[in-house]
């Protein structure tokens, strides 16, 4: 499975960016497409995930209420519609994906396909 990610950019706190993954050569439909991000420094650290086959939503704590994960209905690409931003939140974001459903989501190990990272900058 290749992954596409996009999206991207620079944001003042309190605005908003739309992050997309496009995966194409395989289907994560009975696994999971993840989100994690990596600040300079820090170890990579888990954002949000779709689970494929329920369509089931899973976020961080420091994410949740703030960061929707959706899938569009005409293909496979998945969106991170970040709002609330915070300076925190800056970091190079990775979209990843599992073929078959693993219970630690949350675990980066636990994904072996991985796309290229997208900077998320956010001033205060």
């Amino acid at each position: 499975v290749q992954l596409q990610a996009s999206g991207g950019g620079f944001v003042q706190a309190g605005g908003s960016l739309r992050l997309s993954c496009a995966p194409s050569g395989g289907s994560f439909s009975r696994g999971a497409l993840g989100w994690f991000r990596q600040a300079p420094g820090k170890e990579r650290e888990f954002v949000a995930a779709l689970r494929g086959d329920a369509r089931r939503t899973y976020y961080s704590d420091s994410v949740k209420g703030r960061f929707i994960l959706s899938r569009g209905n005409a293909d496979n690409t998945v969106y991170l519609q970040m709002n609330s931003l915070k300076p925190e939140d800056t970091a190079v974001y990775y979209c990843a994906a599992r073929l078959v459903w693993h219970i630690h989501y949350y675990n980066p190990e636990n994904y072996n396909h991985w796309g290229q990272g997208t900077q998320v900058t956010v001033s205060s």
